[in-house]
C-alpha cells in the first residue's frame, strides 16, 4: 500500500493499525510501568541505606577511645595560639617566653634599573653571581649572559636552584631592584651574595632566623617557622609576637567536643528514622515507594529500642539521650556534659558499653564473669552494619534484588519491541491482502456488469 487510505475500501489504515497496535502494546506498557516502580523501590532502599551508612560512621566515631579523651588547649596570651590534637593529654601544661620570631632571609640589590627590560649591566656585558648558604657553606654559581635584561637575570637565578627566589621589585617610578629571598625559612635559609657587576653590593633586607621560646631552667626551643609542634605532646603552638611576657599553654578535657559527637550520632539516627518514615508513608495521597514495608518498619523499631532498652540496668536518658513522643531521639547537651563531668565512667559505659571482666576467681570465661554490655553507640553501630554492609546488608541486598528485577523487566520490554514490530508487519500485510482482494472482486464485478449489459433483451 502506497497511501494511508485504501483506494478500494476507503479505510484509513494508518489510524486503524495505530489503534490496534496500541492495544497490542498494552502488556509492554504494563511492564514499563512495573519497571518504573521497581527502579523507584531500588532508589528508596538506597536512600535509606545512605542514612544508615551515615549512622554507622557516627557510631564508629563514638566507639573510639580518643573520642572520650577529647582535649582542648588554651593559651594565657592572645599572641600565642595553641591547638590540641588527638594525642594531647588533659592536665599537661608548659610555660615559656617568646624570645624571637622566625624570619626568612632576603637581600636586595644595591644597583637599580629603570625598567624590568633594562639591560642588567650598563654595557650589556656578561656577569656572574655566587649564592652561599651561611649554615652549610654550599655555594651555587650563576652565569648571566651578555645582553641579558633585568628580568632575564632573575630567570637565570631562579633556574639555578640556588636556594633563593629572585624577583624584580619596583620601589618607585623608573626604580627597579633585584630581590633574593631564601627558599627555606629560618636560620637554615640564610645566605650571602658575591660576584661581579650587579652581584656586588647586595643589601640585607631581613635576616634569616629561627623562632625561639625560652623555657625554665635556661632551656630553649627553636623552630624554622613560628609554629612549634609537640613541644607539649599533641599540641601545636603558634607564636605571633615577642613581648617578653610569660605564656602558659595548658590542655584540659573538652566535654563539649564529646557532646558534639553524641549529638551527631543522635542526628544520624533521626536521619534514618525520617528517611524510613518518608519511604514507607501510608497516608492518603502518599507517593512513598515502599508503603508499609515491613523490613524498614522493623528497622525503625530496632533504632528506637537502642534507647528504650536499659543498658546495664541504667537508662540512656540519664545522660541526656531519650525518646520523644513523635518517635524520634532527643539529645540534651547540657545534661550530657554535666553527667560526663560528674561520672565519666558511667557516661562512657552507657554510650560505649562495658567489656566482660573476670569474676572473683580472677579467670575469664567462667560463670562468675561480668558480662559485656553494649552501649547506645555499639548497638547503633551493629544495627547499621546489618542494614548497610556492602555485601550482606539487608538494605543492600534489597536494592540489588530490585536491580535484578529491573534488568529482567528491561529484557522483557526489549523482547516486546521485536514482537510488536512483527505484529505490526503482520497486520499491515493482512490489510494489504484485503485491499488487493477487494480490488480483484471490484474488477470481476465490473466485468460481469459489462457482460450482462451487452446481452440482448431477448436473451
Amino acid at each position: 500500500m502506497s497511501v494511508s487510505t485504501g483506494l478500494i475500501s476507503g479505510i484509513n489504515y494508518d489510524t486503524m493499525i495505530s489503534q490496534l497496535m496500541q492495544i497490542e502494546a498494552n502488556p509492554q506498557k504494563l511492564l514499563q510501568n512495573k519497571l518504573v516502580d521497581v527502579k523507584a523501590d531500588a532508589a528508596a532502599y538506597r536512600a535509606v541505606n545512605t542514612k544508615f551508612d551515615a549512622l554507622r560512621s557516627a557510631a564508629e566515631a563514638m566507639t573510639r577511645s580518643a573520642t572520650f579523651a577529647a582535649a582542648k588547649a588554651s593559651s594565657s596570651s592572645p599572641d600565642v595560639v595553641a591547638t590540641a590534637g588527638t594525642t594531647a593529654t588533659p592536665g599537661s601544661s608548659i610555660t615559656f617566653t617568646v624570645s624571637s620570631l622566625a624570619g626568612t632571609h632576603s637581600m636586595v640589590s644595591g644597583s637599580q634599573w629603570s625598567s624590568r627590560t633594562a639591560s642588567a649591566t650598563a654595557d650589556g656585558s656578561a656577569w656572574s653571581m655566587t649564592v652561599t648558604n651561611s649554615a652549610t657553606q654550599a655555594a651555587t654559581s650563576i652565569a648571566v649572559p651578555a645582553g641579558a635584561t633585568l628580568a632575564d637575570a632573575a630567570s637565570a637565578i631562579n633556574g639555578a636552584k640556588a636556594g633563593v627566589t629572585a624577583s624584580v621589585v619596583q620601589l618607585g617610578a623608573n626604580e627597579f631592584r633585584l630581590q633574593l629571598t631564601a627558599s627555606t625559612g629560618g636560620a637554615a635559609g640564610a645566605f650571602d651574595v658575591t660576584g661581579s657587576g650587579p652581584a656586588t653590593g647586595f643589601l640585607l633586607n631581613d635576616q634569616g632566623r629561627n623562632a625561639q621560646l625560652t623555657l625554665g631552667s635556661g632551656l630553649t626551643a627553636s623552630s624554622t617557622s613560628n609554629v612549634f609542634t609537640d613541644l607539649l605532646p599533641g599540641v601545636t603552638i603558634t607564636a605571633a609576637k615577642v613581648d617578653g611576657s610569660t605564656v602558659t599553654v595548658g590542655v584540659a578535657s573538652d566535654p563539649s567536643a564529646v557532646a558534639d559527637k553524641v549529638k551527631a550520632l543522635v542526628d544520624a539516627a533521626n536521619g534514618v528514622l525520617s528517611a524510613i518514615a518518608t519511604q514507607t508513608d501510608t497516608a492518603a495521597g502518599s507517593k512513598a515507594a515502599l508503603k508499609g514495608d515491613s523490613t524498614l518498619r522493623s528497622l525503625t523499631s530496632s533504632v528506637l529500642s537502642t534507647i528504650s532498652t536499659s543498658i546495664g540496668g541504667a537508662s540512656a536518658s540519664t545522660v541526656g539521650i531519650s525518646l520523644t513522643r513523635d518517635g524520634k531521639l532527643a539529645f540534651d547537651s547540657a545534661k550530657f556534659t554535666a553527667a560526663l563531668a560528674a561520672d565519666p565512667a558511667k557516661v562512657q559505659a552507657l554510650v560505649n558499653g562495658t567489656d566482660a571482666t573476670a569474676g572473683p576467681n580472677g579467670t575469664t570465661g567462667d560463670a562468675d564473669d561480668t558480662v559485656a554490655v553494649q552501649g547506645v553507640a555499639q548497638r547503633l553501630l551493629e544495627l547499621s552494619k546489618q542494614a548497610s554492609n556492602t555485601t550482606t546488608g539487608i538494605l543492600t541486598l534489597r536494592a540489588k534484588g530490585e536491580d535484578e528485577r529491573a534488568a529482567g523487566l528491561t529484557g522483557q520490554i526489549s523482547d516486546w519491541d521485536r514482537r510488536l514490530e512483527l505484529r505490526e508487519a503482520s497486520i499491515t500485510a493482512r490489510f494489504t491482502a484485503m485491499e488487493t482482494a477487494l480490488g480483484t472482486l471490484q474488477s470481476k464485478s465490473s466485468w460481469l456488469s459489462s457482460q450482462l449489459a451487452s446481452l440482448s433483451k431477448s436473451s
